[in-house]
């Protein structure tokens, strides 16, 4: 059984990733799912930034590590779209973090040699354009990372959102298998 916090989109904590913290806890994960909006949630990318302004990155990121300072040391951090950026701040205090995962973003390549990180991204993604994708994989291949970057061409940048309109079945199942194995490295 592997530790999992997921880390919500700036959409905020919404049923994609409450679903996808079900499917973890089917396959045995213990999954903590902490709402950094404080049940806000937005339906757009524009209401989505402006409710992160308004609740503060400083908020947000006091939220994130108030959510783990219970968790065991080896909890794998996944960050969904923004959280990818929540994982960022958090990881520099969990020197024990057992990987990283994010799901429709790039987060900055995780310092610590042989830290087991996953990437899954549109292609292109506006979020995380094809260049960015391109030298992050050279960044991590440079530094010897345990990294693996999945590109799922043609779709939109929230592809796993089955409520949502760049939804895509395959590619999200596609993501949801990959995910699996990765995470049971970890078990």
């Amino acid at each position: 059984m592997t530790d999992i916090v997921v880390f919500h989109s700036v959409l905020g904590l919404r049923p994609v990733e409450l679903g996808f913290a079900d499917r973890l806890r089917a396959a045995g994960h213990r999954v903590t799912t902490p709402d950094l909006f404080d049940g806000r949630t937005a339906s757009t990318l524009d209401d989505g930034f402006a409710l992160k302004d308004a609740v503060g990155w400083e908020t947000i990121t006091r939220r994130a590590h108030d959510a783990v300072r219970d968790l065991p040391a080896k909890t794998v951090l996944v960050g969904v779209s923004m959280g990818a950026g929540v994982v960022e701040t958090v990881l520099p205090h969990r020197p024990a973090a057992a990987g990283v995962l994010f799901l429709h973003a790039l987060g900055a390549l995780p310092a610590r040699a042989g830290l087991p990180v996953q990437v899954h991204v549109a292609d292109p993604d506006p979020i995380a354009p094809p260049a960015q994708v391109a030298a992050w994989r050279e960044a991590a291949a440079k530094s010897g990372a345990d990294a693996r970057v999945y590109t799922y061409p043609g779709i939109g940048h929230f592809y796993t959102d089955a409520a949502g309109p760049e939804y895509n079945a395959a590619a999200a199942e596609l993501t949801w298998d990959r995910v699996a194995a990765f995470l049971s490295d970890f078990g």
